[in-house]
């Protein structure tokens, strides 16, 4: 369990470091990729997913409490070659995720750190770390949550023989075609560790004019997440 761990908390601070990273390079003042754009970010997004899941092979690279909990409702009997699937290993999955992306976002400020410092917009600095609604609606915002993270999970767990050296590549494909699909409503959370860790980060680090961290929508991008990753689970195995 510790080896378990300490995997993903390796994996999901590199994702997060990474993706929180590119948002930051393309939105912040001052930075050298300013105005990159949208494509640049879920790009980023997708690149970084591919590192994470290559740095936490170890315990099966879930970086995401909505594919443990895919796997789970799917009636694995492994999180990972090794690691059975049971209520304590459930929560050392959560737990390592969640730190992880703490660590990632915290990270990905010191890289940044005079630019958040030059940022005067406070939407921007957050948007950052986390995600938020285009146009808020909150059982709208909570449906499209939904169906991006089934469709991450539905396809993963679909992927089934892919070769193991093809699989991380596959993964991050599959997410930038997610952004570029579905990203716009919300932001595509998509997991509840990526939105929950770098929020909490936001709230409790030293940025100038930060503002707040939103937090009466920060239940959206974790339940949304749970909820589809549990129904692509549920349907993994149903023929169509």
């Amino acid at each position: 369990m510790l080896t378990v761990f300490a995997s993903e908390v390796t994996g999901t601070a590199i994702l997060i470091l990474l993706g929180v990273g590119v948002v930051a390079n393309v939105l912040l003042a001052k930075s050298g990729g300013l105005g990159g754009g949208y494509i640049v970010i879920i790009f980023g997004w997708g690149l970084a997913v591919f590192a994470g899941v290559y740095a936490a092979a170890t315990s099966g690279a879930h970086l995401n409490p909505a594919v443990t909990v895919g796997l789970w409702a799917s009636g694995a009997d492994e999180y990972a070659p090794g690691v059975p699937v049971t209520f304590t290993a459930t929560l050392v999955y959560f737990a390592g995720e969640l730190v992880g992306a703490i660590l990632g976002a915290v990270l990905a400020w010191a890289a940044y750190r005079k630019h958040y410092d030059a940022e005067p917009d406070q939407g921007t600095i957050l948007g950052t770390f986390s995600t938020g609604p285009a146009i808020k609606s909150t059982v709208d915002n909570l449906v499209t949550e939904i169906i991006g993270t089934f469709v991450l999970i539905y396809i993963i767990l679909r992927f089934g023989d892919t070769p193991v050296a093809l699989g991380p590549l596959a993964v991050a494909l599959l997410v930038v075609g997610i952004g570029a699909s579905l990203g716009g409503p919300t932001g595509y959370a998509i997991n509840p560790a990526r939105d929950l860790g770098p929020r909490i980060a936001h709230a409790l680090l030293p940025i100038k004019g930060k503002g707040g961290s939103n937090w009466g929508y920060s239940w959206v991008p974790i339940v949304g997440p749970l909820i589809g990753g549990t129904l692509a689970g549920l349907f993994s195995h149903v023929s169509i």
